[in-house]
């Protein structure tokens, strides 16, 4: 498998994912959401995985690459959230985004090759980053609902929506936490710490401490909904500044081992 084929397998699973979103929209029948997307789920995988046995190490390495994997979790997260919530907008939003990354990576494609750096060949370094980035969708999904209740919908905050904005902070700092444990395993096997306070270790913690803060203040006020809102705002804000932001930052250009190859 080549990156070649990727707008291929990605135009097949877009096409899934938006029958999917619209049967769930049109309050068709659940099944007829759960094939659709799955199967879009499935191409999709099929791709990943003739990618990762082409390039014979995990497509993990560049910002394309984790584009790749961020575009697959959205739907993953999506059809979840569905699931358990029924949430009809959750697919539509999860496909958007998925076509937005998967645009970027067919109008801006990356180098892809074999060469994998030894910091890179862990048996932790995998699990770590699609832990990380199933914990972005979500994490998305949750800024998405918090924008909507903020500035677009032009009624009150209902208990009910709040709980799908705190359900998601916390399936998603579950798995942003698990991720950063399998970090700190990998970080040990490959340089001998757990932790350097590297530029891309810090923010990561500056981003689990803002959604901490989340969640305390819903426990803590919970009457202060619109504050809770904006704080999950910014804490996307230092979210993004972890995953992509710190490559433009001249510090971690010349000390960061979490810089992503181009």
């Amino acid at each position: 498998m080549t990156w070649e084929y990727f707008i291929y397998f990605a135009i097949s699973a877009l096409v899934c994912w938006t029958a999917g979103a619209w049967c769930a929209w049109k309050k068709k029948s659940p099944w007829r959401v759960f094939i659709w997307t799955g199967l879009g789920i499935l191409i999709y995988f099929v791709f990943i995985t003739g990618m990762w046995i082409s390039l014979e190490r995990p497509p993990m390495r560049t910002m394309g690459e984790t584009r790749m994997w961020y575009s697959f979790f959205l739907p993953v997260a999506g059809i979840i959230v569905y699931s358990r919530w029924r949430y009809r907008w959750i697919l539509t939003f999860s496909t958007f985004m998925a076509l937005v990354f998967i645009c970027v990576n067919i109008f801006k494609p990356e180098i892809h090759n074999k060469a994998m750096m030894p910091a890179l060949q862990s048996a932790w370094f995998a699990p770590h980053v699609i832990v990380y980035m199933f914990s972005y969708a979500l994490l998305g999904a949750s800024t998405l609902m918090a924008i909507w209740l903020l500035w677009i919908k032009r009624k009150p905050i209902e208990a009910e929506e709040m709980a799908l904005t705190d359900n998601l902070v916390y399936v998603g700092i579950t798995f942003l936490t698990i991720g950063m444990l399998f970090g700190a395993m990998w970080a040990k096997e490959a340089w001998g710490h757990y932790w350097a306070w590297d530029p891309k270790e810090t923010w990561a913690a500056i981003t689990w401490f803002a959604y901490l803060i989340y969640i305390h203040f819903r426990m803590h006020r919970p009457q202060s909904a619109r504050t809770a809102l904006y704080i999950a705002i910014i804490a996307f804000i230092f979210l993004q500044m972890c995953w992509w932001g710190i490559n433009y930052l001249p510090s971690a250009q010349a000390t960061s081992v979490h810089t992503y190859g181009r």
